[in-house]
């Protein structure tokens, strides 16, 4: 099976200076992989050359065939790649309702918008009571529960999510991984996340990535990564 997602030999910079360094991995369908590493490993900067964000790339990122190397963001977005970046990106002055509105931009089916704020709100209750307010307003955890609706507000076919853990409370991560977790069950999310809490991550993907100093390390099961002792102590820290 052809992955939905592929990267090859892909080298990621900003301004002249390189962070990765010939990374290969794959997404296939109605999958979760993770991408795990320690602050300043390159995580974000792959994200990044994915969705064609601020960053310079050499090498080969393909989605579902399609060659993203001469793509601008929008023309990512319009494929189906919905990046929900670290620090939540979400608009504070715009209300939360506004947010998800923002989310669909790219839609033109009325009713199906309107259809998935209501799922959204089922599927986040907080985001629900606090419509109106300024998504500014919101605590942390909120506000990662509205960036995570704004892009499923895309419909999207793939999701790639930066820390989603990042200033958030122990057990609101926790809620939005298992979230994630339903919806790919459910609705066959599919799905790279960017994380530096592995123990976290590997409760709920499939398979991981370890990238250290801009090269991966180590790739596997979320099971073999998680249950062997000498994996966790040299590559994840705990």
């Amino acid at each position: 099976m052809t992955p939905l997602l592929s990267v090859e030999a892909l080298h990621v910079g900003y301004g002249r200076a390189f962070v990765v360094h010939g990374i290969g991995l794959h997404v296939d369908r109605g999958e979760m992989v993770a991408l795990l590493g320690a602050n300043g490993a390159g995580k974000t900067a792959t994200l990044r050359a994915i969705s064609r964000q601020g960053v310079h790339s050499q090498g080969v990122v393909r989605f579902d065939g399609a060659d993203l190397a001469r793509l601008g963001a929008a023309d990512v977005a319009r494929l189906g790649i919905a990046h929900v970046p670290e620090g939540r990106g979400t608009f504070g002055d715009l209300s939360v309702l506004d947010n998800l509105r923002v989310g669909a931009i790219l839609r033109r089916d009325a009713h199906g918008v309107a259809r998935d704020i209501e799922r959204v709100h089922e599927l986040f209750p907080c985001l629900a009571q606090h419509s109106s307010r300024p998504a500014g307003a919101l605590s942390g955890g909120e506000q990662q529960m509205l960036a995570v609706g704004r892009a499923l507000m895309m419909r999207p076919r793939l999701m790639l999510l930066d820390e989603p853990s990042f200033s958030v409370a122990p057990r609101v991560s926790q809620e939005i991984y298992e979230l994630l977790a339903h919806l790919r069950r459910t609705d066959g999310l599919t799905a790279l996340v960017v994380e530096q809490n592995a123990d976290l991550a590997l409760s709920c993907v499939d398979r991981a990535y370890v990238l250290e100093s801009g090269s991966i390390t180590l790739a596997g099961s979320a099971a073999r990564l998680r249950d062997d002792p000498a994996i966790r102590q040299s590559y994840l820290g705990y």
